[in-house]
């Protein structure tokens, strides 16, 4: 009777993870597709996070108002609330903004990737770390040359691959759970 009740649990849990996987699947090719609406959705999204931190230093500055540090606190807390309203408010622009981040970060990890690949290059698959660097450097420049109209499609494109590829690797691990389970129990 336990056994029958665990394999009907572990068989729902494997089937709703094949469903989630073919679901995150799907929405990483609509990311894909139409990267200006991802993009944006990640935008607000990221706005909503730094309203939530806003508040989070607005409490803590409320609560440490006797050590000398609620100015700064409540600033930091300001800070985060107007740059939230001001992404929420315009969200294409926390887009742009959000792009050029993600340009800058990824100029700079490429350098930092090849960097260490020259210090690691006596050492097997230190190749990998000059690719990998070198790829970076690549994508990095290609958004950022092109901003801020590579705003429309980087982000949205980027998740979607990350999405799509999570999707599929999710749905593999799903499928092989699938096959094992019964011999398991």
């Amino acid at each position: 009777m336990a056994i029958a009740v665990q394999e009907g649990i572990v068989r729902h849990s494997v089937g709703m993870s094949i469903a989630l996987s073919v679901l995150m699947i799907v929405a990483g090719v609509l990311a894909i597709l139409i990267p200006p609406a991802a993009g944006i959705s990640v935008a607000i999204f990221v706005a909503w996070l730094l309203a939530l931190g806003g508040v989070f230093h607005l409490a803590f500055a409320w609560q440490m108002r006797t050590t000398g540090s609620l100015l700064w606190q409540l600033l930091i807390g300001i800070l985060y609330l107007a740059i939230a309203v001001y992404m929420l408010t315009r969200p294409i622009a926390g887009l742009a903004s959000l792009t050029l981040v993600l340009a800058s970060y990824l100029f700079v990890k490429g350098i930092l990737e090849f960097v260490l690949g020259v210090r690691m290059r006596p050492f097997p698959g230190s190749g990998w770390l000059f690719f990998d660097g070198l790829m970076a450097i690549i994508l990095g420049a290609m958004i950022g040359f092109t901003w801020p109209s590579s705003s429309e499609w980087a982000i949205g494109t980027l998740i979607g691959v990350s999405i799509l590829f999570a999707g599929i690797s999710r749905l593999s691990l799903s499928l092989a759970a699938r096959r094992i389970v019964p011999k398991a129990l």
